[in-house]
């Protein structure tokens, strides 16, 4: 336990040492775009080594939970342990993150700590960090968008789409998967097991709010084309011509 205590605070050096540097040359952009740059090369950082694990190293998680940790998956798992304890200390500075995202962090802390403890299940946690890191780039890549005023362009349109699907599909469609193989299983413990339910349950709330972006954007979008049609047929009424819009906004 105690080289995985010293391996937990050197990845959360890091990630503060990473941070200060990012603010340090790139202070001009503030200390959120800051942070969701370490945010992003954390996800992409997880997102590689966790595929390795599930879909080269092995074992697979659906056929195989409750097996013991390996090597590399205690690399992954400390290496975002780190990160969320820092991003987790941000937030709570900052007050930027709403309960549900202070709920998601805090059981991740508390449910890679517990796979650590008990030194097993260790691929599911990666799993679990692979599925919940896979749509962050296109989460971050969707602020920054915001941020540089392109947000309301094709690639944002884009962005949007691709993170509602991947987010359906990864979350609930395979996350159910996972679950009902981890449920099923003799093997795992049955604290892991109840980690597994909560953290699945949240993955619901997210999606409810996801769903009411999604049905609050489809109807925003409805309403415009609504009132596009009607100035374009009143325009034709009146005997006036109808301005043909330009290419890029067909």
């Amino acid at each position: 336990m105690t080289s995985l205590s010293v391996g937990v605070v050197l990845c959360l050096t890091g990630w503060i040492t990473l941070y200060t540097l990012l603010c340090n040359t790139n202070g001009s952009r503030g200390s959120e775009w800051n942070c969701r740059l370490v945010t992003l090369f954390h996800g992409i950082l997880a997102v590689c080594i966790t595929a390795y694990i599930g879909y080269v190293e092995g074992p697979w998680p659906f056929t195989h939970p409750g097996t013991k940790n390996t090597p590399l998956q205690i690399t992954a798992m400390v290496i975002s342990l780190g990160y969320f304890i820092f991003d987790m200390g941000w937030c709570v500075y900052f007050r930027t993150e709403g309960p549900v995202m202070l709920i998601h962090h805090t059981m991740s802390i508390l449910g890679i700590l517990l796979t650590l403890s008990l030194g097993e299940s260790g691929i599911e946690s990666c799993a679990v960090i692979f599925a919940s890191e896979i749509t962050n780039p296109l989460l971050q890549a969707r602020w920054f968008l915001r941020q540089l005023g392109r947000y309301e362009s094709l690639t944002g349109e884009a962005v949007d789409v691709l993170f509602v699907v991947l987010f359906v599909f990864m979350r609930i469609v395979v996350g159910g998967r996972m679950l009902y193989c981890e449920l099923i299983s003799p093997w795992p413990r049955f604290i892991i097991k109840c980690e597994g339910v909560a953290m699945y349950v949240l993955s619901w709330v997210f999606m409810v709010d996801i769903g009411r972006f999604a049905y609050r954007k489809s109807q925003s979008k409805y309403r415009r084309w609504r009132n596009q049609h009607r100035s374009a047929a009143a325009n034709g009424h009146d005997g006036k011509p109808t301005e043909r819009l330009p290419y890029h906004d067909e």
